[in-house]
């Protein structure tokens, strides 16, 4: 039983670095068109330019693991979220397609094309994979077959919206903190005027939907009842967020960022331990749940895969920390800039 513990953990910690990394592309992403001049926005592309596409590999890990690790829950979600997951899809690749294709040529039509599918592609991406993640927490229509029984259409709800709306405001700020460390000048001055009030915005987004959360759906307080010092981690995500904002009002990015991210990494694991040890909460009836003990593979499977991951996650853990160093510091363009 120990090791399925291990898997949701694992998967857990793939889901933190997605959200704490690629949030910040995603985050500069929405705020791109706060640049007006073609300078400033090619320096917010080149400010991600050199990590969005590893950010990424931590999403195609985590599902590569869930569907080696919990089969049945891959296959139940992946069919429910199948339009859902299409259109991802869909706007992972304009994203990719817009950087590498924006700076190819210097008509301006042509440059403002790749601007709006950039930045509209980020605003989708965060929302399809907010719905997500809020349907996996309200719970999802699964009968006794094991089956999604509900439809597209089905997973948009008031909360579900809410949720999505959340993110969006939450990753924004994360970017503009991650943004305002990479570039100076009136570009960085114009990106901090506006940081007191996403973070107003962030904080009262974040405690409406930790209500609505608890409120609505009161099987995400099964553990939070069980072990109550989980109550204080969901204080220390609000102390995270608001002295990510007091440090980046004193000009010290660096430390805002890494608060601001602790700050999401939290809320993630949080989002854990409100539907553990399901992976695919029942709305239905409870009993249809799938969780990490009866929709795993087998144990062989499972101690072969956490035999690999050992060994390959400190691997993608030292490239990572090889690439930030590489690129740590202002953001500067030359003639390999996008």
């Amino acid at each position: 039983m120990a090791i399925n513990v291990v898997w949701f953990v694992l998967l857990v910690v793939l889901f933190i670095g997605y959200v704490v990394l690629d949030g910040f592309d995603l985050g500069v992403g929405m705020i791109y068109f706060e640049a007006e001049e073609d300078k400033d926005r090619r320096l917010a592309l080149n400010a991600i330019g050199p990590v969005w596409d590893a950010n990424e590999v931590w999403l195609i890990t985590a599902g590569g693991a869930l569907f080696a690790a919990f089969p049945d829950v891959y296959a139940t979600i992946f069919s429910g979220f199948y339009t859902a997951l299409m259109l991802l899809l869909l706007v992972l690749i304009g994203r990719a397609v817009s950087i590498e294709f924006r700076s190819k040529r210097e008509s301006a039509k042509w440059r403002s094309i790749w601007d709006a599918v950039f930045s509209l592609s980020n605003f989708l991406i965060t929302l399809l994979m907010a719905v997500a993640f809020a349907n996996v927490i309200a719970g999802l229509p699964i009968g006794a077959n094991k089956e999604y029984a509900g439809t597209f259409w089905t997973l948009i709800s008031p909360y579900s919206v809410f949720f999505a709306l959340a993110a969006i405001i939450t990753l924004r700020f994360h970017g503009r903190l991650y943004l305002s460390l990479k570039v100076n000048g009136k570009f960085k001055e114009k990106i901090k005027s506006r940081t007191t009030i996403c973070a107003v915005a962030t904080l009262v987004s974040l405690l409406i939907l930790n209500v609505w959360t608890f409120a609505g759906y009161p099987h995400t307080l099964k553990n939070f009842s069980a072990f109550p010092l989980w109550y204080l981690v969901d204080v220390l995500v609000y102390v995270a967020f608001i002295l990510a904002w007091l440090y980046g009002k004193k000009g010290k990015e660096k430390t805002a960022f890494l608060l601001s991210s602790v700050g999401l990494g939290l809320l993630v694991a949080l989002g854990g331990v409100a539907i553990y040890p399901n992976l695919a909460y029942s709305s239905l009836n409870p009993d249809y749940s799938l969780t990490i003990f009866n929709a795993s593979s087998s144990p062989k499977t499972l101690w072969t895969m956490f035999v690999i991951a050992c060994i390959g996650v400190p691997l993608a853990l030292i490239y990572k920390v090889f690439v930030y160093r590489t690129f740590k510091g202002k953001t500067e363009l030359d003639e390999n800039a996008y």
